[in-house]
């Protein structure tokens, strides 16, 4: 239990330090670029969003790597834990004990993962959003937001599925080998199928994380407006 709640610490920071600078980043480049009469074309909200999750990645980077050691000590010996007290006391000891590089362990390919969740999920998002307020009846509110999130997470799922397989079979492999070599002996055995393995119970988690996560962002959204006297007006989709 006293592993669970210290990586569950850790998690929380990876979230407060990766989502948190994903979403301000992208929002912030696309008020900039937003203006009374237009809006950011759906390639630039592309853009936006890939940069804002290189970024996301990076930040969040450190609290990724404690998460994963902080839940991989459940599975060692007593003897071989690692017995962080919780995020804090596991960032400090990681830097003091291995160097500040250590926190950016693998930050490559977890930054370009970042990129295809955040412009799978993010642009797609606004992209549905417009095309449900242009095209239906709905207006800016609760039922667009949830449609527009929930064909969010269809694109994000689908998009992320081939990368996840990727990433969990080469974490899995007994023997080191090639990505190529890797793609290539898959692609042998199952064919295209293996993109897309999975891809159910990642809907199943990725689906309702995406619609929660911006139905929560609207509101934030519209509070932020108010709170900073700017209010909904002049604001483009």
């Amino acid at each position: 239990m006293a592993l669970e709640a210290c990586s569950l610490s850790a998690s929380i920071l990876r979230q407060l330090t990766y989502s948190t600078t994903r979403f301000g980043v992208y929002e912030e480049l696309k008020d900039t670029f937003t203006t009374v009469s237009s809006a950011p074309s759906f390639p630039s909200l592309i853009a936006m969003a890939s940069t804002s999750g290189f970024l996301g990645g990076v930040a969040g980077n450190p609290a990724d790597v404690l998460n994963v050691r902080m839940q991989h000590d459940a599975a060692l010996p007593p003897s071989a834990r690692r017995n962080y007290k919780n995020a804090v006391d596991g960032i400090v000891r990681m830097t003091r004990e291995e160097g500040w590089r250590t926190l950016f362990r693998g930050v490559l390919p977890n930054s370009m993962r970042a990129v295809l969740m955040t412009a799978s999920q993010l642009a797609s998002y606004d992209g549905f959003k417009r095309l449900i307020l242009s095209h239906t009846s709905l207006e800016d509110g609760l039922s667009t937001h949830f449609s527009a999130s929930l064909l969010a997470g269809f694109v994000a799922t689908t998009i992320c599925s081939p990368v996840d397989v990727i990433k969990t079979r080469i974490m899995s492999a007994k023997e080191s080998e090639g990505l190529a070599r890797l793609l290539a002996n898959v692609y042998r055995v199952e064919g295209v199928n293996w993109m897309f393995r999975g891809w159910v119970p990642s809907f199943v988690r990725l689906g309702p994380h995406t619609i929660a996560t911006f139905l929560f962002w609207e509101q934030h959204k519209k509070v932020y407006r108010r709170l900073r006297g700017a209010g909904e007006e002049g604001h483009a989709v």
